[in-house]
């Protein structure tokens, strides 16, 4: 998943005591025996774009769903021809209520590269060490697409008969932009298959301090897209004994520092707005002041500077966009015929790709500078309702899981592939449960998840399920 704002919650300000967890290996009960057994041939199972299989992953689940009694017609395994290794599944448990609509699990099962010579452990190999689970994807995404799984499995061993149906869809393509992306094409091409009142993704978590005491908890409701565009000059070019002011580079760097200078306006939407009122209030002094205050009236500008110092905070209340690639020029002693850049945006809710393109014109104002929207093109991000039915049994089963510990609504400032689902009508929440201390490692070296957060999110999201399903 895209890291975000879990970090910037004020942990100070939402207290509360972890639940004893069960030590790994022998002291694992035999439903966690089981789905440690399930996690680990999901986790080892590589994954990357570049060496990986996503088809043979998803095959390995559905082969479990089956061995729990799943019939060949409530599984769907998919893939297309083009990308025969990026496949997924959809697994239906139906529900007996056909005026209720399903719910939707979604979990991407493709990883981030991961180099052997680079790590402590072998990436693609499960291993436990100090209270700790390291492997790629150990947390980004296979702890949640496994406890998904596990929960699906569960709920046809133990002969539960849901009001609703239930869904699960495992897919690829999350991690890579330029890949191709499950969910995107089950949106596009099987909207019936997946279709469902909400859906519960990654996104949210909570946090822990060094003790491994939970101290907050989030649900992800609404999230920035992600869209990239490029930036390009040109020029005649020439001997670089004979230079010239008018050059390709210095043309695309003056253009650089006017992205760079560029602020956004602030664009609040019903989450964020919520966010900052609420959490102003409790966090008090000068930030919690500003934090009131701009929720009230986003045209603030003192408020705004304020809010802004901390950049999660900046990054939450508008779109932003910064340079990410650089290339240019052709030989070491030519003046430069050409010179690019990617500016990388995370576009506010409300906002499209082409209102962000104007605005990065505008900023730049050089008719010298050509700027062109980058492949793939994604939805506007939309942000589901704050709604109480989706929102309420979250809270409820924190009192259990979590006691002292509010479940506080944010919006991420990175992208999943919620946005795909939202652009065919299906709120998507990024789901609490699991809880890390910040240095997971996910995207980065030596992945890691606590394995008393892993076991505890485990039986969290599954009373949740269960919940919204009966």
């Amino acid at each position: 998943m895209k890291r975000a704002i879990l970090g910037f919650v004020a942990a100070g300000l939402m207290t509360g005591t972890a639940l004893a967890a069960p030590e790994p290996k022998a002291a694992l009960r035999p439903d966690q025996q089981a789905f440690f057994a399930l996690y680990k041939e999901l986790v080892e199972t590589n994954t990357t774009l570049s060496e990986g299989s996503c088809t043979l992953a998803a095959e390995k689940m559905a082969a479990r769903l089956k061995a729990a009694g799943f019939p060949d017609d409530a599984i769907t395994l998919f893939a297309t021809p083009e990308h025969p290794k990026d496949g997924g599944l959809v697994a239906v448990l139906p529900g007996s209520d056909k005026a209720a609509k399903p719910i939707l699990l979604l979990a991407h099962i493709d990883v981030v590269e991961a180099k052997r010579a680079d790590w402590v452990r072998d990436p693609f190999t499960l291993i436990e060490e100090d209270g700790f689970y390291y492997a790629r994807g150990a947390s980004d995404d296979k702890a949640m697409a496994a406890t998904f799984t596990d929960a699906m499995i569960r709920f046809r061993q133990q002969g539960f008969k849901p009001k609703r149906t239930v869904k699960l869809a495992l897919t690829c393509g999350e991690e890579t932009t330029y890949a191709f992306n499950g969910a995107d094409w089950l949106a596009k091409n099987k909207p019936d298959l997946i279709a469902a009142e909400f859906a519960l993704n990654e996104g949210g978590g909570g946090r822990m301090d060094a003790s491994g005491k939970v101290i907050s908890q989030s649900v992800q409701v609404g999230e920035k897209a992600v869209q990239n565009y490029r930036i390009e000059t040109r020029n005649p070019g020439g001997h670089s004994s004979v230079p010239v002011r008018d050059n390709a580079i210095y043309q695309l760097a003056d253009a650089l520092v006017k992205v760079r200078e560029h602020e956004f306006p602030v664009h609040l939407n019903p989450t964020t707005q919520n966010y900052f009122a609420s959490l102003g209030k409790k966090m008090g002094g000068e930030m919690g002041g500003a934090m009131v205050k701009i929720a009230a009236d986003p045209t603030d500008k003192a408020a705004d500077a304020i809010v802004s110092r901390d950049r999660g905070y900046h990054s939450m209340l508008r779109t932003t966009c910064v340079a990410t690639l650089l290339d240019g020029g052709h030989a070491n002693n030519a003046l430069p015929q050409r010179a690019g850049a990617n500016i990388n945006c995370r576009i506010a809710p409300g906002e499209t790709v082409e209102q962000t393109a104007e605005a990065l014109k505008t900023a730049i104002a050089d008719p010298g500078v050509a700027l062109s929207v980058t492949a793939p093109i994604r939805p506007p991000a939309k942000t589901p309702p704050l709604d109480p039915r989706v929102l309420g049994p979250m809270q409820t089963l924190a009192k259990t899981y979590f006691p002292g510990i509010t479940i506080v609504p944010t919006m991420s400032t990175g992208g999943t592939d919620a946005i795909f689902l939202a652009a065919i009508g299906i709120p998507v929440y990024g789901v609490p449960g699991f809880a890390g201390s910040g240095s997971d490692g996910a995207h980065g070296l030596n992945e890691r998840i606590q394995i008393k957060a892993l076991y505890r999110g485990r039986d969290y999201m599954f009373d949740l399920i269960k919940a919204y399903a009966g």
